[in-house]
């Protein structure tokens, strides 16, 4: 059974949300740890996210882990009957 366009783009799609959430926390300095930031503001604020970058990040290792698990469905590790017999249920 083969994937068809619009399932590998929702496959990617979730994905993608699931590494940005991995990576939204690294290289991240709050305005506490600083010692600087405005008055008013929490101290927890971020001072520089840095977006740009998790963003870019997040679509190459999205890529990477989206590639390798295509190449493993079509070599056959991912079908139906050999994950049933890995997880001891009856298919």
């Amino acid at each position: 059974m083969a994937y068809n366009i619009s399932t590998m783009f929702a496959i990617y799609f979730v994905l993608w949300w699931v590494v940005l959430f991995v990576t939204l926390p690294f290289g991240v300095r709050s305005q506490h740890e600083d010692g600087e930031g405005a008055p008013g503001t929490d101290p927890g604020a971020p001072i520089m996210a840095r977006m740009g970058g998790k963003l870019i990040w997040t679509t190459i290792i999205s890529a990477v882990i989206f590639a390798i698990a295509m190449w493993a469905y079509y070599q056959g590790f991912f079908n139906i009957e050999r994950l049933a017999k890995l997880m001891g249920t009856p298919f």
